[in-house]
């Protein structure tokens, strides 16, 4: 290790990996497996509140993320304001109207049609919470340092899957809704235009009711996922 790279790594013990056995690793493993294969995308939500505080220890666990470079370049503006929500919706319907009459192409609408999606989003105001995850191409590091940031599309769709992960263990339901364009979150956020809407992720209980599309259910099987070189 070269003497430069010597004085900025600064190496400190492995703090809190927790060694288990082969068995109970497959257990908790299955365990994860079972209860994460529960989790569904809903698009009927219960105006029911949730507690901020059980929000922010999600997004807390969505910030412990591997990111390039530890910069962790993510923004979530969290918003229960009604009528921040109301703005959102009318501006993602624009957008999602457009998208229906032709921007997305037939073989685009006719991969929509078994999910049952149209231009209405209701639930970007029903919801009591939506979460909009950004990526800054610039941020302040931990260390309070402006700087360029790296691998932002990688490091900001792992923090999500932690974070959507985090709100179904804690009993929630939650739909990843992207409208495109997107930039209209920049000014309703008050975000800079460095940063980039990646998702806007919708969160809450689901409605009594609910219902998701048969076709969500159909998940591909390990083979079809997964080639192992042994």
């Amino acid at each position: 290790m070269s003497a430069a790279l010597t004085k900025e790594f600064k190496p400190i013990p492995l703090p809190d990996f927790v060694e288990r056995a082969p068995e109970e690793m497959q257990r908790r493993a299955e365990a994860f497996y079972a209860d994460i294969r529960r989790r569904h995308t809903v698009r009927e939500f219960s105006s029911r509140p949730v507690p901020r505080q059980l929000i922010e220890t999600c997004l807390a666990a969505a910030g412990t993320a591997p990111s390039g470079a530890n910069h962790q370049p993510w923004h979530f503006s969290v918003i229960a304001n009604a009528a921040m929500k109301a703005r959102i919706r009318a501006a993602a319907e624009d957008e999602e109207r457009a998208f229906y009459e032709g921007r997305a192409g037939a073989e685009w609408l006719a991969a929509l049609k078994p999910l049952g999606t149209d231009p209405d989003k209701p639930f970007l105001e029903i919801a009591p919470w939506l979460i909009c995850v950004f990526g800054a191409r610039k941020s302040r590091s931990a260390d309070g340092l402006m700087r360029k940031n790296y691998y932002v599309p990688e490091s900001v769709s792992i923090a999500t899957g932690f974070l959507i992960a985090a709100l179904h263990h804690a009993g929630l339901a939650t739909l990843t809704h992207t409208p495109a364009p997107m930039s209209f979150l920049n000014e309703i956020c008050g975000r800079p235009e460095a940063e980039k809407p990646y998702i806007l992720l919708v969160t809450g209980y689901p409605a009594e009711n609910a219902h998701i599309p048969q076709h969500a259910t159909e998940k591909k099987a390990l083979p079809e996922i997964a080639t192992f070189f042994t």
